[in-house]
This record gives C-alpha cells, structure tokens and sequence, in this order.
C-alpha cells in the first residue's frame, strides 16, 4: 500500500513538473528560434531540454534577443540573471519649456521724454536735489560778494534771480578792494613863511618908489602870497606813506602765509628794503606794532613788541588775526 502511495505521489510531482517546465520557443539574436523545456541555468547561462534524450549546450545569455531575454524574464527565478541584458527603451527627454509657464506680470510704463530740469522736477528726489543746488548757489554768491566786494544783497539778489550765472559773472569781474592809503601829514604851524626869492616865485609886484604911487597893498600882499606858495610846494615834496593790508577772508592766515610775506621780519636785523615798513597786527584785543616775527609754528606764531620801552614776546594763534598792515614810514 505505502509503495503503491509513493508512486502515485512520484508520478504526480513529475507531472506537475513537466506541466511547469512545457516546452516553449524562445528567438536568439541570430534570428533562428529554439525550442524546448529550461533544463538548468546561472550566470554564465542556460540549457535547454530538446526532447528524449537530447540536449542543447549551454547558451550564454547573449545569444537571446531582446523578445527572447524578456520571456526568459518572466520566470522569477531567471528573471535577476536576464534583466542586466534586457535594452531598456529610451526616456522621452522632456524640454525644459515644458514644464515653465511664463505668466504676464505688470510692468511700469516708461515716462516722457524730457529735460534734464523737468525730470528732476518731477519726482520727490529731483526736487531735494535742485533745492540742494540752489541753496550751494547762493552760499556761492555770499563767498563771491565777501572775495570781491561786491555789495552783498545785489550779490544774492542777481544769483536768486540767475543761479550758478550770477555768482559766475561776479566772480569774472574785478576785485573793489583798494588798498587803504595814509594821506601824508599836514604841514605843521609855525612853517616859515617867507624864504629867500619868494617874492619872486611868487611873481609879486615889488614895492614901487614913484611918487605919488601908494606901496602898501603890494608890500603887504607879498609876504601872505610867498607863504602859501611855500606850503603848497612843501605838501607836494611829502610822499604818501602806502599800506599793504592782508584781511581775514580775502587771505588764509597760516605758516607759508607769514613766510612768503614777511621773511624780512624773521631776521634779527632787517634788509634795508623792509627797515622804512612798520608792521602792524590787528588782534581782537588790539592793534600791535611788530618788531619782529621770532618763531612761525603749524597754528600759531610768536612776535617781539615793544611795551613800556622793552621788548616782550607774544603768542598768537593764526585764527585770532583779523589784519595785517605794511606801513611805510613817512619820508
């Protein structure tokens, strides 16, 4: 019973066996077809069971064609060592453009054409930045009226009414500062009046002896006559004493100033070009009579004045000097 059992169960694992493994037609690469039941397979490839008793040799995996590889795929068992030989079919490349959807977006109109003027006067900014540029005009206008002396307000009037022309055109004319003259001294009382032959200079009638003739108007009108002419000439003779001023504004106050300007005052004894010039310094305190300039530093510089007879030094700042006068001393 028990052998009758197993042969029963033998000859149905066969069957199930013959049933899974049915012969089947595969297409090579060659284009030729095989047919027949999948005996053994591996890596290096597989056999095929032809019929009773016949056999094929083992068949690299590269022998199969595609269509074939992919029915050879299909059983689960092949289907790891067929699938690195399967051509996968090419991947549709998908542009770019595909895939960007360009939207509309608002944009801001361009403005006008215009000048240079009414485009800054037509934003905010352009306005700051005229208002920026008339105001530089007229502190412009109020430097120029200080270096030229010109009169203030007309100045910063003609500038209001023509900006960056005005304050050029007053630049362009000439300076109104003139240097301060010293007019010569009045001839003191007490001046001879008479001198000798100025009954003739002065083209007096002399004093006439013919009878009957009055002298006395013309002996008396001959001395005052002869006096005036003497004073006249003597006015004339005196030269004017001319003065060199250097104001604060029109100059800047500092060590290559003082050098250029006054080196004949740096020496302990001055070239005879600068001993007929007195130098005078205008501080806030006061005016001072320089004798001398002893040390020039970076802001300050250090004099010798004469107080009470003796020589005293003084330190002053170049900030605190208002005017610098060069007098010369009257013939």
């Amino acid at each position: 019973m028990f052998k009758s059992f197993w042969t029963l169960a033998a000859i149905w694992l066969v069957g199930l066996a013959l049933s899974g493994n049915a012969a089947e037609t595969y297409s090579l690469a060659d284009g030729s077809t095989l047919t027949g039941d999948i005996l053994t397979f591996s890596d290096s490839g597989i056999k095929f069971r032809l019929g009773e008793g016949k056999y094929s040799e083992q068949m690299p995996w590269t022998q199969f064609s595609q269509e074939g590889l992919k029915q050879l795929a299909q059983n689960a068992k092949i289907r790891p060592l067929v699938e690195p030989f399967i051509e996968l079919p090419p991947v549709k490349k998908e542009h770019a453009s595909d895939h960007i959807k360009v939207q509309e977006v608002s944009r801001l109109d361009r403005p006008a054409r215009q000048s240079l003027i009414g485009a800054l006067g037509s934003s905010s900014v352009g306005c700051f930045l005229l208002a920026l540029i008339y105001l530089a005009n007229l502190y412009a206008s109020f430097e120029v009226a200080v270096c030229r002396g010109r009169p203030l307000p007309v100045v910063i009037g003609v500038s209001a009414v023509l900006p960056v022309l005005g304050p050029a055109i007053f630049y362009l004319l000439p300076s109104l500062y003139v240097a301060e003259r010293i007019e010569s001294a009045p001839v003191a009382e007490g001046q001879a009046a008479t001198d000798p032959g100025a009954a003739g200079a002065t083209g007096a009638p002399a004093a006439s002896g013919t009878p009957g003739d009055s002298g006395t108007p013309a002996t008396a009108a001959a001395p005052e006559l002869a006096g005036i002419q003497v004073q006249i000439t003597s006015v004339a003779k005196t030269e004017p004493v001319v003065v060199q001023t250097y104001k604060r504004g029109q100059f800047t106050f500092n060590r290559r100033f003082m050098e250029s300007k006054f080196a004949g005052f740096l020496q302990p004894v001055r070239s005879p070009a600068d001993q007929n010039l007195d130098f005078f310094v205008k501080l806030p305190q006061g005016t001072y009579v320089v004798q001398r300039i002893t040390t020039i530093g970076m802001n300050d510089f250090k004099f010798e004045v004469l107080q009470d007879g003796q020589p005293q030094e003084m330190l002053v700042p170049f900030g605190d000097i208002q005017e610098i006068t060069l007098k010369s001393k009257p013939a």
